[in-house]
């Protein structure tokens, strides 16, 4: 059986290729591990060449990359055309940064000398999500690698052509032989790889399921593990909020890449004073939206990735129409050929509902009215979720207040949330443990060891 990819615009497969046996899987690991020997002795100076190199590659190749990721997940051009460049993007921050962050850190005792280090584990494995293949997949592997790790990557399987072009860019970079490798794999053949004694950690960018397993798995072994397991962030919007810069920012945060984004605004928990408005207003910007094939530039609004999601967004919506959801837009699959649903606006919500408890990874805007600040920050932390959320506001001083209260890894106020280079991205409860980016994200993937020459 092979990995097939299916172009969610059309449902036509667009590539195919067979899994690697466990044979070939075990081939690549020992490749990894002996170039870990050789990459962890090249100088810090070295490795920094190399990411700047990528960078330049991801720049030149953006055109053909980005057509990848469209053909593959179904994200407008433009939009995979601004993935390749964050991509890029977050090169440049870690080639500049690395210095900085792997620098070793003097300590104060009675020694001659005493300092901590930090030092690559070895072959580190990242599994990849499919939603924004380019970023998703090199957000934690080239801090890693320059790090002095060796990384192999098992990515999402209907994006293997983007799996393959990620491993071919690694080497038109100038990258040894073996410091990265693409797993064609089976998600099954994920506990080979991991059990394998020469992998030191694991990263895992995906649902929470996969992440109970792949920590399961790990645990027995001992190994490290990093995990990113997707949100229901909150979008709350006080009565105060400016709504000129609150919607054009919440329609966004929802329908970016369709919704597919463990990020995107979730849950939008408005008081009640202003919620007809933004209502009102919300559905004016999600009827802007220009549907069409994602390859042409002026479509705005591309397809789901793939049949699954969109049969787990349709089945969403329709329990939780039956539980008593109001639809104000939307609420049904588009009759033409992909996987396209409508932008979708609910209201009478309640907290038994599949869009309130569940992640909704589509673009679907459920609507919860409360009826004080107190009410919105008690509904926001009512989810097992705890990856993101925002709040919209004038009052500054009310805003910072209320961010210890909010049970999440990141909290923004009237700025729509989004991981940058520069600030440590991660969750908390059933949205995973660990950070990426920033120098927490460098030190993650390290063994921080400390020094002391008497």
């Amino acid at each position: 059986m092979n990995l097939v990819s299916i172009n969610p615009a059309t449902g036509e497969e667009v590539f195919s290729h067979p899994h690697l046996t466990s044979e070939q899987i075990a081939q690549k690991l020992e490749l990894a591990q002996q170039s870990f020997v050789k990459w962890r002795n090249t100088t810090l100076e070295e490795r920094i060449k190399l990411v700047q190199n990528l960078a330049l590659k991801l720049r030149e190749n953006r055109e053909y990359f980005g057509s990848l990721i469209t053909q593959e997940m179904g994200r407008p051009i433009s939009q995979s055309y601004s993935e390749i460049e964050k991509s890029a993007w977050a090169c440049d921050y870690y080639a500049e940064s690395a210095p900085i962050h792997l620098a070793p850190e003097i300590v104060e005792l009675d020694a001659k000398k005493s300092y901590i280090s930090f030092e690559p584990l070895g072959v580190v494995l990242h599994i990849a999500p499919w939603n924004f293949p380019f970023w998703l997949a090199l957000r934690p592997v080239v801090p890693a690698i320059l790090a002095g790790n060796t990384v192999v990557m098992k990515h999402a399987s209907n994006v293997s052509q983007c799996s393959l072009a990620i491993e071919a860019l690694f080497q038109e970079a100038g990258f040894p032989v073996g410091v990265f490798q693409s797993l064609l794999i089976s998600s099954p053949a994920v506990e080979q790889v991991i059990q394998n004694p020469v992998v030191r950690a694991v990263t895992l960018i995906g649902s929470g399921r996969a992440g109970q397993e792949v920590a399961s798995i790990a645990g027995r072994s001992l190994k490290k593990t990093v995990m990113e397991l997707g949100g229901s962030d909150p979008f709350i919007i006080l009565k105060d909020a400016d709504l000129k810069r609150t919607v054009p920012e919440a329609h966004k945060s929802r329908l970016r890449n369709s919704g597919q984004a463990c990020n995107a605004a979730k849950r939008f928990i408005v008081e009640e004073e202003i919620v007809e408005a933004f209502i009102d207003q919300l559905k004016i910007a999600f009827e802007a939206e220009v549907v069409g094939d994602p390859m042409d530039p002026k479509t705005t609004f591309g397809p789901l990735g793939n049949l699954k999601t969109l049969e787990k967004i349709e089945e969403m919506v329709n329990e939780s129409v039956k539980m008593g959801a109001k639809v104000v837009m939307g609420g049904k699959r588009m009759n033409r050929q992909g996987f396209y649903y409508e932008p979708t606006i609910l209201t009478n919500i309640n907290k038994y509902m599949p869009v309130y408890q569940e992640e909704t990874f589509g673009p679907i805007a459920p609507i919860i009215v409360v009826q004080s600040v107190e009410e919105a920050v008690q509904v926001a932390n009512d989810s097992k979720y705890g990856l993101g959320a925002t709040i919209w506001t004038e009052n500054y001083e009310l805003a910072e207040s209320l961010i210890p209260q909010i049970e999440a890894g990141n909290v923004y106020v009237n700025s729509m949330l989004s991981s940058h280079p520069k600030m440590p991205y991660g969750g908390i409860k059933d949205s995973g443990y660990g950070r990426e980016l920033g120098g927490w994200g460098f030190r993650e993937l390290v063994n921080v060891k400390s020094v002391l020459i008497k």
